[in-house]
């Protein structure tokens, strides 16, 4: 045989360029190992130095190429399987992370709506509850005109009314026992004094003279107050119609309102 070894040549279909480097690196890697190997061997033993043309290069044979092109395939073909799997993976994570977002924002919403319309309807109920009382005053203040208009016309009651009438735009001053100036106990007490009745002289004492009676059931002549029974701080005459006068304030002075215009607390019956 030759000394120069010869490497038959094995024709194959073309391959990727990544084939045939790792095929030439292995190849190679082999020749080199071998010369390496012979040399050291030929040093130790005294023997002629090893050369290229000493040394029978290996032959590869089909079989051996095709095995290692088939597997250098096959790691190329699993490194591109999972890459494709990481970023299947990477799309999917990035997908459930959208809709949980779309998720909590939808959540959101749905929470802020629930809670305006909840909102709306206490609103609602507030209302409808103040109508509700607004006609129910109603419905006492014309009830009570109806059933006391025919008793305002004669005795202490009658006078009690036309005494609080008569001062309607005098001046409210605090402390004002007459003749032209009151606060709102003064002028109860002036009131009640004209028919020979002798009453407290400030709203808290007044709230106690009589006996206490309901708003459905006032009568002209009785005492309205506001506040508690005891501590009221502020009173008026019941004159009929669903309308009381008083001393209301230094602004108004003695005025005849609606009793919707301020709803009294309760009220007590002297006569």
């Amino acid at each position: 045989m030759s000394h120069t070894a010869h490497i038959p040549s094995h024709r194959k279909p073309r391959r990727s360029s990544a084939a045939r480097t790792a095929l030439r690196a292995g190849v190679a890697g082999g020749v080199l190992s071998t010369i390496a190997v012979a040399g050291a061997a030929g040093s130790a033993n005294g023997a002629e130095p090893v050369n290229e043309s000493t040394i029978q290069m290996p032959t590869l044979s089909a079989a051996q190429v095709a095995d290692v092109t088939e597997q250098v395939a096959s790691d190329l073909q699993q490194q591109a399987q999972q890459d494709t799997a990481a970023q299947d993976a990477a799309k999917a994570a990035k997908k459930a992370h959208t809709e949980a977002v779309h998720k909590a924002e939808a959540k959101k919403k749905a929470e802020a709506k629930a809670k305006a319309e909840a909102k709306a309807k206490a609103e609602a109920a507030a209302r409808a509850s103040r109508s509700s009382a607004r006609t129910a005053l109603h419905a006492v203040t014309t009830a009570a005109s109806t059933s006391s208009s025919s008793s305002v016309g004669s005795g202490s009651v009658a006078s009690i009314v036309s005494f609080v009438k008569s001062h309607i735009g005098d001046a409210y001053v605090m402390g004002g026992t007459g003749s032209s100036s009151w606060d709102c106990s003064g002028l109860v007490q002036a009131a009640y004094k004209n028919v020979g009745v002798d009453l407290p002289r400030v709203s808290q004492g007044q709230s106690t003279a009589g006996t206490q009676v309901s708003l459905s059931n006032l009568q002209p002549g009785d005492i309205l107050y506001w506040g508690s029974s005891g501590s009221a701080y502020h009173v008026a005459i019941y004159v009929g119609g669903g309308q009381f006068v008083g001393a209301q304030n230094p602004s108004t002075g003695v005025v005849e309102r609606p009793l919707s215009y301020d709803q009294p607390t309760g009220a007590v019956r002297v006569l």
